[in-house]
């Protein structure tokens, strides 16, 4: 008896994630680009923020304490989505693209992370591309 391998059971949790959600957030990160004027060196300048799209996600709402926040999400992702970003931003893992990212919107609204975990399969490191499957929890 032979076991599914990690190149296809990544590719059956990315296609479950498409059918039960399949929607996307957006992660903000601080620009790195400023305008070399002196008004920019003073801190006088906003150098904004890069939106880094993450698809498809599955987003579950939470309930929330009356001292806490006032709305609260959680959020899976899948290898293929976080592989890519990974990539495109030059980090070395899926926790270091949730580390330095400044926030995330989801429905237009901004949420501010509070935490995330990222769960692997397997015996591998699957945060890096070419691995299995990661799964990305935000609260």
């Amino acid at each position: 008896m032979t076991g599914i391998s990690g190149a296809a059971a990544a590719r059956a949790a990315d296609a479950m994630l498409q059918t039960l959600g399949g929607t996307e957030v957006i992660l903000l990160f601080a620009a790195a680009g400023m305008p070399a004027d002196a008004a920019a060196q003073l801190g006088l300048v906003d150098p904004g923020v890069e939106q880094v799209v993450i698809a498809p996600v599955v987003v579950v709402e939470l309930t929330t304490e009356t001292n806490g926040p006032r709305r609260r999400i959680e959020l899976l992702a899948g290898h293929a989505a976080m592989a890519e970003q990974v990539s495109q931003r030059n980090v070395a893992s899926a926790e270091v693209l949730f580390e330095t990212a400044l926030g995330l919107v989801y429905c237009g609204e901004v949420f501010h992370i509070e935490g995330f975990v990222v769960e692997t399969t397997g015996r591998r490191d699957l945060s890096l591309p070419g691995g299995g499957g990661v799964l990305a929890a935000i609260s």
